[in-house]
C-alpha cells in the first residue's frame, strides 16, 4: 500500500532542481554556513536539521527585529532553498515577520528521497526547530504551503490546535485529483488535503488564480508559467472547508506560482498578517464578512524585479501534471471511472 503510494508520489510530485541550485560553504575561521550562492547576512542563520526518518535536511531562518511571527515556509516541488532565498528576505522584511524555509528529503543539499512521508518529517523537524532553537510558540506561528507544500503545511498544521494562521498558495486538493476529477479519497491518493483542511482550527488565507483555463506550458505543480497545473477549483473548495475562513485573494491575469510578483500579493498578506496578529476579540469586531468578497479581484501591475519567477527553470520540462503521467500506475483512468460510479 505504503509502496504504491510513494510510488505515485514520486511520478508527478517531486522534481528537485538538478544539480542543486546551490551548496553548502563552511568557514573554517568563523564555523558559519552560507549558500554557496549568497554572501553571509547576520540575520540569516543556514542550518542542518535531522528528521524523525533518517534524513538531513537544510534549512534558512530569517530574523526580523521585533517580529511577533514566524512564517514557516514549505515551497513547490521544482524549487528549492537557493531559488527561494531572494524571495524569503523579501518576505521577512514586507511583512516584518522571521521565516524558517527548508528543502524537502532529496532536494538541494538534503540527504535522503522526496516522499510523501518524507515531507511530513521535514516540516516537523523545520517546525522542533523553531520550537527549540528559537523559542518560537506555537500560537506565533503561521504555515505557508505553497502548490504541493501545501501538503505537508495542512498535515502539520490539522496537528496544532493553536497554531495563529494557515496561507495556502495554490493549493491542492489532494495528488489524484490534481490530475482527475474523483469525487472521493481512495487509499493510494496522497497529500488529502480535502479530508484534512476541515481540522484546521486557526484562520486560513487562499490564494489562487483566476481564470484557470488558460495556463502556459511548464513542468510541475511549482512552476510559473502557465499550464494545466492545479485549477483554481482546488483552492476555492478548500476555502469553502475551512473552519474559520479568511476573505481569499483570486488573482485574474497571475500564473502559478509568480502570485509573489503582484502588488496585491504583498498587500493582501500584510493584511492577514495584522488580523492574525490581533487577539481573538479584536478579530471579531473588526474582522469583515467573507461572505460577500469581491471574487473577481485583479492586480494592477507587477513588481519590479530583476530576478527569475522563484519556480521558473532554465530548461522547460514536460508538464508533470498531466494525466499521461498515470499510465505507469496500477490504476487507470477507466478503472477510476468505475470506482466512481
Amino acid at each position: 500500500m505504503g509502496g504504491v503510494t510513494s510510488s505515485m508520489a514520486a511520478k508527478f510530485a517531486f522534481f528537485p532542481p538538478s544539480p542543486p541550485s546551490y551548496k553548502l560553504v563552511k568557514d573554517e575561521l568563523t564555523g558559519l554556513t552560507t549558500l554557496s550562492t549568497f554572501p553571509h547576512r547576520e540575520n540569516v542563520d543556514v542550518l542542518k536539521l535531522a528528521t524523525r526518518r533518517g534524513t538531513e535536511i537544510v534549512a534558512i531562518y530569517v530574523r526580523y527585529p521585533m517580529a511577533s511571527s514566524t512564517l514557516l515556509y514549505s515551497h513547490g516541488n521544482a524549487a528549492d532553498l537557493g531559488q527561494m532565498y531572494e524571495l524569503f528576505i523579501e518576505l521577512s522584511i514586507h511583512l516584518r515577520v522571521n521565516l524558517m524555509g527548508y528543502d524537502y528529503s532529496g532536494y538541494g543539499q538534503s540527504t535522503g528521497k522526496p516522499s510523501e512521508q518524507n515531507t511530513y518529517a521535514d516540516i516537523e523537524a523545520a517546525y522542533k526547530c523553531l520550537e527549540d532553537s528559537y523559542g518560537a510558540k506555537q500560537e506565533d506561528i503561521i504555515l505557508y504551503g505553497q502548490s504541493v507544500g501545501s501538503g505537508p503545511t495542512l498535515d502539520l498544521a490539522s496537528r496544532l490546535p493553536q497554531l495563529r494562521a494557515v496561507v495556502l498558495h495554490s493549493p491542492i486538493l489532494s495528488g489524484l485529483r490534481v490530475m482527475y476529477p474523483v469525487k472521493r479519497t481512495y487509499w493510494f491518493d496522497i497529500y488529502k488535503n480535502i479530508d484534512k483542511i476541515p481540522l484546521v482550527n486557526c484562520p486560513v488565507l487562499v490564494i489562487h488564480l483566476l481564470p484557470c483555463l488558460d495556463f502556459h506550458k511548464s513542468d510541475s505543480l511549482a512552476q510559473g508559467t502557465s499550464d494545466e497545473v492545479v485549477d483554481c477549483s482546488h483552492g476555492k473548495q478548500l476555502w469553502e472547508l475551512c473552519k474559520e475562513k479568511y476573505e481569499p485573494l483570486w488573482l485574474k491575469g497571475g500564473n502559478h506560482c509568480d502570485l509573489e510578483l503582484y502588488p496585491e500579493y504583498i498587500k493582501h498578506l500584510k493584511k492577514f498578517i495584522n488580523y492574525v496578529e490581533r487577539s481573538p476579540s479584536q478579530r471579531n469586531t473588526s474582522r469583515r464578512s467573507v461572505d460577500n468578497f469581491e471574487q473577481s479581484r485583479r492586480s494592477t501591475d507587477c513588481f519590479e524585479v530583476s530576478r527569475k519567477s522563484t519556480d521558473r527553470r532554465e530548461k522547460p520540462r514536460k508538464s508533470t501534471d498531466r494525466p499521461e503521467k498515470l499510465k505507469g500506475l496500477d490504476f487507470k483512468t477507466s478503472n477510476l471511472e468505475k470506482l466512481e460510479k
